[in-house]
């Protein structure tokens, strides 16, 4: 790894995945000093690890004076999120390549109290070396997924003793928990998943009001989340719903921002009349494909409209959390794959607040039936939002199994 790192990161700075000015990060370099007292280091993939671990950052802080928060990711997206988001004791870095190295070098500067892994991104060194300095090592809202499952057979002693590296295991579902103990984990506990317990995405008033006076009674339906191929597929569905709804709109939320301008052109391409939300304007009159290229806003659209299509779900991509539109009452659509929250959409679909839909041409459909009937759609979005309510408490039962792991620490 090490001779090679530097043409990786060149690499990836070109394609645009890394911040040319922070990249000693990614060597264990860090960017500032630590912080005296406590520091609890959270390691999060992406956006989404990111984003389910915000409140119990929060609480955390609450509940231990004087703590200080460092998250490690590795995605650019993920860095520009956090540094809206996260509260004044935390703070956000790039985790180093998992080179040992690097992992000791990042580890020689902060010296952190305690380590907790989020989901099931495992950095073999970063683990390894960590543990090595006795460190106490959570993995929490643990998840591996059957494809995963499958995978890590084939190198049964590595993650056998990666899983046993960690003192506490907290697994987000049954499923995840039953196929970390076959991996090697010694024992597993079932707190819930915290991406079901994060509050409802908040929206600037000011913001939602501007965007509401400039829609007004227009038609309105949401595509979250897309990954490529899904915004082609939701601009081929406008133009089939607009030719009996000629004033419908269509917002679509990128997962990955910065494919905003190219996507912009491609769409109108197809003779659609399309706005960035980067560009700084609401929808005009004549708008219609409202494309959100910017990150931390999703609570403002699912505002606008409580019909939402959950990307991630066409593109093999296993889905994205469906509970945050949930929690606002909005009626969810989504395609098959769903290999990410298997449970939380098999528990929406027969409650009643999502439809799953195979291919592009069901989803014009179900909007097309959804737009036009007003009571099923709110009937749905209700019974997401009680859903969404009745799955909670994870972020304080994960909260109380980190106090008992920094707790000694606080004694020393």
């Amino acid at each position: 790894m090490r001779p090679v790192a530097p043409l990786l990161l060149r690499a990836r700075l070109k394609r645009g995945k890394e911040d040319a000015a922070r990249l000693g990060e990614r060597y264990g370099i860090a960017s500032r000093p630590r912080p005296e007292g406590n520091l609890v280091w959270f390691h999060a993939a992406s956006i989404g690890e990111s984003l389910s671990i915000l409140t119990l950052i929060r609480r955390l802080i609450d509940e231990v004076p004087g703590v200080n928060v460092l998250v490690t990711t590795g995605t650019l997206t993920s860095a520009e999120l956090l540094s809206q988001r996260l509260p004044k004791e935390a703070f956000h870095q790039f985790v180093p390549l998992d080179h040992p190295a690097f992992c000791a070098r990042f580890l020689d500067h902060w010296k952190p109290d305690l380590a907790v892994w989020v989901e099931s991104e495992f950095w073999p060194n970063l683990i390894a070396e960590t543990d090595r300095r006795r460190i106490p090592l959570a993995l929490i809202n643990g998840r591996i997924t059957e494809k995963s499952f499958q995978s890590w057979q084939r190198a049964p002693g590595m993650i056998a003793d990666l899983v046993g590296r960690f003192s506490v295991i907290l697994a987000q579902s049954a499923a995840s928990a039953d196929r970390l103990e076959a991996l090697g984990a010694a024992y597993t506990e079932l707190p819930g998943n915290l991406k079901h317990d994060a509050p409802a995405p908040s929206a600037d008033p000011h913001a939602l009001g501007a965007l509401q006076h400039a829609i007004g009674k227009r038609p309105v339906w949401v595509a979250t989340n897309t990954h490529e191929g899904e915004e082609e597929a939701a601009a081929q569905a406008h133009l089939s719903l607009a030719q009996t709804r000629p004033d419908l709109l269509t917002i679509i939320l990128l997962r990955h921002p910065a494919r905003g301008p190219q996507l912009a052109k491609t769409l109108s391409g197809m003779g659609l009349s399309v706005m960035t939300r980067s560009s700084g304007d609401v929808p005009a009159a004549h708008t219609q494909i409202y494309l959100v290229d910017t990150l931390g806003e999703v609570g403002l659209f699912y505002r606008l409209s409580n019909l939402v299509f959950v990307g991630g779900t066409f593109a093999e991509m296993g889905g994205h959390n469906p509970f945050e539109p949930a929690r606002l009452g909005c009626a969810l659509i989504a395609g098959p794959s769903d290999f990410n929250f298997q449970e939380a959409y098999a528990v929406l679909e027969e409650g009643g607040g999502m439809l799953r839909v195979l291919d592009a041409n069901a989803m014009t459909q179900t909007i097309a039936a959804l737009l036009d009937d007003t009571e099923k759609r709110m009937m749905m979005g209700e019974a997401a939002r009680r859903i969404a309510s009745e799955d909670s408490g994870a972020t304080e039962r994960t909260l109380a199994a980190l106090l008992r792991l920094l707790a000694p620490k606080q004694k020393t």
